[in-house]
């Protein structure tokens, strides 16, 4: 089963008299890129949220919000008591000194630098392994996410090999009548530029049997049926990570296609080469998305 690198996951819970909410969005990638966004109190623990979301995802460009909500009263931060104080003194000081209002001491006392200072709680570890908890439900989500979008994809990535496949069976057809029309157009021309007296029969066979040879199709169409065929395969296998590995084979297939038409010489088969190669391109956008 596929699975797409477009996804979205959402969990929220309380913890103690804390409320954690991770917010998970990932899109397609080449490879695995994390932009993480995280308040001061996880940053101790920045290493092992970025990797549980590493182990969980291996592919795609992924965003992570995290963010926490203070139930009851604050304890970010803090007042200084000694510094407020020392600030107080002084600015009472000068405005009795400069005959100045003190109404609005204490609050621009505030404003200083050191008087309102950043607590130094941390997490503690079971709340800290209780948020892991969180994270992982958000990733899952996200997974599954994943896993049904996946779902789609591979259902329109079946469909479009299934329709090239039934174009090889067209080609098939035609290519005999093919190799008749390459015969009568040369013996047309030499007749017309060279007169049928003075050309080798004989000869003129022997030119025909290389020339049709070197435009054989027909190897082009086996490794195209088999390219086909050991696609469906990889869809079919277990794991997650296939996108790679899909899009080296499209790649195969495509060379398959482009070798037939170069080698047609036809206007019908030219036109179902046209078609593959249209299949083709709607399944190599697919494939961008795919894990």
């Amino acid at each position: 089963m596929l699975h797409s690198m477009t996804g979205y996951g959402r969990a929220e819970r309380t913890i103690g008299d804390k409320t954690f909410l991770i917010e998970l969005k990932s899109l397609n990638g080449k490879q695995y890129d994390i932009r993480l966004n995280i308040p001061a109190l996880l940053k101790p623990y920045e290493f092992d949220i970025r990797n549980d979301i590493s182990d969980a995802l291996t592919r795609g460009s992924v965003e992570c919000v995290i963010t926490i909500k203070q139930n009851g009263a604050p304890k970010t931060l803090s007042i200084n008591t000694d510094v407020a104080k020392y600030f107080y003194t002084t600015l009472e000081t000068l405005a009795t000194e400069l005959n100045a209002s003190k109404d609005n001491i204490l609050s621009a006392i505030l404003k200083l630098p050191d008087v309102v200072v950043n607590s130094t709680e941390v997490l503690s570890e079971n709340d800290f392994n209780a948020f892991r908890d969180v994270l992982k439900e958000a990733l899952r989500l996200l997974n599954l996410h994943r896993e049904n979008e996946g779902k789609v994809l591979e259902k329109d990535l079946l469909e479009r090999i299934n329709n090239i496949e039934k174009l090889q069976p067209l080609i098939a057809e035609i290519e005999p009548n093919r190799r008749v029309k390459i015969k009568e157009n040369f013996v047309k021309l030499l007749s017309d530029y060279v007169g049928k007296e003075n050309y080798d029969e004989h000869r003129l066979e022997q030119e025909l049997i290389y020339y049709i040879e070197k435009i054989d199709i027909s190897e082009e169409q086996v490794r195209l049926k088999n390219h086909c065929n050991y696609f469906k395969e990889i869809l079919k296998e277990k794991g997650v990570s296939k996108g790679k590995k899909l899009a080296f084979i499209l790649q195969e297939i495509g060379r398959e296609i482009n070798t037939t038409g170069s080698k047609a010489y036809d206007i019908d088969i030219q036109r179902y080469v046209v078609e593959m190669k249209d299949e083709l391109e709607k399944a190599k956008e697919q494939i961008l998305n795919v894990l």
